[in-house]
C-alpha cells in the first residue's frame, strides 16, 4: 500500500504503512478534503496527435488541475465526479454533523476514497456498532463509482462485512449517463441502513449461539489459510505464521478474551486478522488488494461466515 498511497489522513490511529496525516478529531467535509490532499479538480481536455495537427475523436484526457498530470484516457461519454462532489454527496446523505475518519488519494490521484462515520450508533447483542459509509471513485476510467456501508465495532475497529443477502449495503454506477440521477438512486438504496443493521443483529445472534470447540477453530483456520501441495518450505513457513497470527487473535485478543468461544468470536478474530495484519511480503498487488478488501467487504470474512453457517 505505501507505493499506492499518494495523500491521506486518518483519525487517531496511524496506518501500518505509516503514511498520511494523523488528526485527533474527525473533521467535517471541508477540512477533510484539505487534509486528505483531495482539494483539486479533474479537467477534461481534448487529445491531439504528437504534432498537434489532429484531434483524436471520441476520447478525452482526464487531467488534474493542480499539476496537469494525466489521470487517464476516457471516452467522451465519461462524466467526471469531482472529489468535492463525493464529499457533498456524503454530507447530504448522512445529514448534519457527519464526520470523516479517513480519506485519500491512491495511484497518483487515479483513485480516491473517503470514509465517514454515520451519526447513529446501534447496540446489537451488547455490542456497540458504529456504521460507516465509504465512497470510492476513480478518475482514470478503470472502475465505477461505489458507495458501501460497513458496520464497525467501536471496541476494536473490526469491520464485520457479513454476507447478508436480504439487506442492501452497497451501490455502484459507471461514469456515464445521468450521474445526478444515479446518485439520487444511491441515496434511496443506502437509506435502508436500519434494515441492514436489523439483519446484522440477527446474524450476530445466530453466530453467538454456535459454540465452537478449540479443535474446530483450528480446522477452520487451516481451511481459510490452506497450504498448496506444491508449496515451497518458505511458503509453508509463511502460511504457518499467518495461521498462528489468526489463532492468537481468536484465543488471546484482549477485546475477545471475555467473549464466549463461538462462531461470533471466530468471525471477529478473522475480521481483525483480515483488516489489521501486515503482509509478509509487501508486493504492490497484495497491498492494493488489501485496501480494496478492507473498505469493500473482505472475501476472507465472507468465506469464514459461510463456513460456520454451513457447519451449523
Amino acid at each position: 500500500m505505501p507505493a499506492l498511497v499518494e495523500t491521506m489522513f486518518s483519525v487517531r490511529e496511524k496506518p501500518w504503512h505509516g503514511l498520511g496525516t494523523i488528526v485527533a478529531e474527525a473533521p467535517d467535509s471541508q477540512e477533510a478534503l484539505r487534509l486528505a490532499g483531495l482539494d483539486w479538480n479533474v479537467v477534461q481536455k481534448d487529445i491531439v496527435t504528437a504534432d498537434g495537427r489532429d484531434y483524436i475523436p471520441g476520447f478525452k484526457a482526464n487531467v488534474r488541475d493542480r499539476d496537469n498530470s494525466v489521470l487517464g484516457i476516457v471516452t467522451d461519454r465519461y462524466k467526471v465526479v469531482q472529489n468535492k462532489e463525493a464529499f457533498a454527496f456524503t454530507d447530504a446523505l448522512l445529514g448534519e454533523g457527519v464526520r470523516y475518519e479517513t480519506a485519500g488519494s491512491l495511484q497518483s490521484g487515479r483513485r480516491t476514497w473517503i470514509l465517514a462515520r454515520l451519526p447513529h450508533q446501534y447496540i446489537i447483542n451488547g455490542e456497540e456498532i458504529t456504521p460507516y459509509l465509504v465512497f470510492m471513485n476513480s478518475h482514470d476510467g478503470s472502475a465505477a463509482i461505489k458507495v458501501a456501508m460497513t458496520p464497525v465495532r467501536v471496541v476494536c475497529n473490526n469491520t464485520l462485512n457479513l454476507a447478508l443477502s436480504t439487506a442492501k449495503r452497497s451501490w455502484s454506477c459507471h461514469h456515464t449517463g445521468d450521474i445526478q440521477g444515479k446518485m439520487e438512486d444511491a441515496r434511496n438504496t443506502l437509506l435502508y441502513a436500519g434494515q441492514y443493521m436489523a439483519e446484522l443483529g440477527k446474524s450476530f445472534e445466530t453466530l453467538q449461539q454456535m459454540k465452537l470447540r478449540d479443535q474446530k477453530v483450528m480446522e477452520y483456520i487451516e481451511m481459510l489459510l490452506p497450504v498448496r501441495e506444491d508449496a515451497t518450505p518458505l511458503q509453508r513457513k509463511n502460511i504457518q505464521k499467518l495461521r498462528d497470527d489468526m489463532k492468537q487473535r481468536y484465543f488471546d485478543a484482549p477485546d475477545l478474551i471475555h467473549t464466549e468461544k463461538s462462531a461470533y468470536r471466530f468471525i471477529n478474530a478473522v475480521s481483525d486478522f483480515a483488516t489489521h495484519t501486515k503482509p509478509l511480503r509487501e508486493r504492490a498487488n497484495y497491498k492494493e488488494n488489501l485496501f480494496v478488501k478492507t473498505v469493500d467487504g473482505n472475501p476472507l470474512i465472507d468465506r469464514a461466515y459461510q463456513m460456520v453457517l454451513a457447519a451449523a
